[in-house]
Formats: C-alpha cells, structure tokens, sequence
C-alpha cells in the first residue's frame, strides 16, 4: 500500500473513531451538534428524507443510526428469506440491523468495518436487536473491505451504504465484492459519486473532511471500475434528494462547497448520491 493510500485509511479510520464516540456527523459537524437528542433527530430526518421507514427507524437499537447513510433503503426492502447478506463498511449496524428480519431466521447478515470502536458498538447493540427481534442472525467482523474476511462464493446480496468512495483502492473493493458473491448473487450498494470533477477550491475542502465526498469519482469511472470487476447488469441511478436534504439541513461540508463554487452552481451540479445494482454472472469466475 502507498504512502498516500496508508494515510488516507487512517485519518478515516480516525475519524469514525471519533464518530462512533461522540455519535457526531462526519460530513460537518454543525448539522449534528445539538447534544445527543439532537443528534439522534438530525440522523432520524436525514434518512427519512432519503427514503428510510420511520418504523423501522424506530426500532433501531440506540446509536446505530449516526447520520452516515447516504441512502439504501430499496436494497434493504429487496432482501428475502433466507438470504446471506454481507454489509461493507456496517459502523453502528445501522442497515445490518434492519436487514436482519428481511432475511428471518434462516438467512445471515454479516457486517464488516474496520474501525473497532465502530466494532464495538455495533456488537453492543446485537442484545437490544435480539430482544426486539427475537432473531439471532447478524455478526459483525473486524476487516478491511479490500480484503473482506468472508469466503469465495458465499454470499447472496452485498450492501454498502456511503462507504465505498472511502477506500483507497476502489478498484479492489469491487474485485472483493465479486470474490465473496455467490455466482448469481447481486450487490446493491449506495455511494457517492460525481457528475464533474469539482472545482480545486471545493476539491480541496472535500478532502479536508472525513468521508462522505473525499473519494467520490466520476459516474463514467465508477460503472467501468465496476465492470472492470467482472460484474455484468451495471446500473448507476443518481439519487439527488440526498444532497439536497444535507444543503437543506445546513450541513458544514455542503455549505462551504457551496459558497466557492461559481455564482449559480450548488453542490448537486457536482455531486450525488448513486444507487449502484450489478450481478455476478452465473457462469463466470470473477475473483482473478
């Protein structure tokens, strides 16, 4: 790994260090920075705005929903019984949590992060999600997602939620994705991505943040990154609202993106959220 790779990996692992410890927002700490409550309402309106059930909300153990989603929900309503899920980059557990009763009692979801402390609360909460659910059928393992601690060919649904565009290695995400599907399996992850490059000042504000926009690339690279996985039925569907709802809700990083860009440009001429749908073929080896 690089120089540069290695640093990057760390400052975001520091960073969702400090997320899970605090419940703050790392996409701009001013939308998120009214004590505990406010922060559990913030992270409440962010994802009801992109498409998540307020029942289901609800039911989440505390702390599992930090505001880091930018948006899964139809991935989660497609899961079915019995399935095998694999969530990348699960944090609190926020979509492992809700995943677990689509899949019942004889499916599995399994969330893997990097981050311990992120680790730590996501097992914290499997007790509350137990007693809820009566349902014993999530896991959360320590790992990297360039080098997923899950076997070949063993996983029905992959699911990422806003993570992706963090790695250091994109390219070998997708490769690790392909590996662990079983052959047919399909994953349905949620990232951000851009229309065009943004400019330098506004670049350089990005990268200043943890997470959320750091990596984002263009959609053009993004499906090929994702075809050149093996991956076949590539589909990006850019899902606006969710930058939107973040200019909407003040959010620091957004605000000030948007205040250099030039005179009738927002942030969502730039940036999007993307639905990201593919499937492993049937027939083909796509772990080399």
């Amino acid at each position: 790994m690089s120089d540069n790779a290695q640093q990057m990996r760390e400052k975001v692992q520091e960073g969702y260090t400090a997320v899970a410890q605090t419940s703050s927002c790392c996409c701009g700490p001013s939308a998120f920075s009214g004590g505990p409550d406010q922060d559990h309402l913030s992270a409440q309106k962010l994802a009801e705005s992109i498409g998540y059930d307020a029942q289901q909300l609800a039911s989440l153990p505390d702390g599992a929903n930090m505001g880091l989603s930018c948006g899964n929900p139809a991935a989660i309503s497609a899961l079915k019984d019995g399935q095998v899920v694999l969530d990348l980059g699960s944090g609190g557990g926020f979509d492992v949590f809700l995943a677990g009763p689509k899949v019942g009692s004889t499916g599995r979801v399994i969330g893997v992060d990097m981050t311990p402390a992120m680790l730590s609360k996501a097992r914290t909460n499997i007790e509350h999600y137990t007693k809820t659910t009566g349902l014993s059928n999530v896991e959360f393992r320590l790992g990297e997602i360039e080098h997923l601690p899950v076997a070949d060919n063993t996983i029905d649904v992959v699911i990422s939620n806003c993570v992706i565009n963090l790695s250091p290695d994109k390219q070998q995400v997708w490769r690790e994705i392909a590996r662990v599907l079983k052959p047919g399996g399909i994953v349905a992850a949620s990232d951000m991505a851009l229309y065009k490059p943004l400019p330098p000042e506004a670049h350089d504000i990005a990268q200043a943040f943890i997470g959320c926009v750091a990596g984002a690339i263009l959609i053009d690279d993004y499906k090929q990154m994702v075809q050149d996985a093996r991956l076949v039925s590539v589909i990006l569907k850019p899902k606006p609202e969710y930058v939107q709802a973040l200019l909407d809700s003040g959010n620091e990083l957004y605000r000030k993106i948007n205040d250099v860009l030039p005179d009738g440009q927002g942030p969502g001429d730039y940036l999007t959220s993307v639905a990201v749908a593919a499937i492993k073929p049937k027939t083909c080896c796509c772990s080399a």
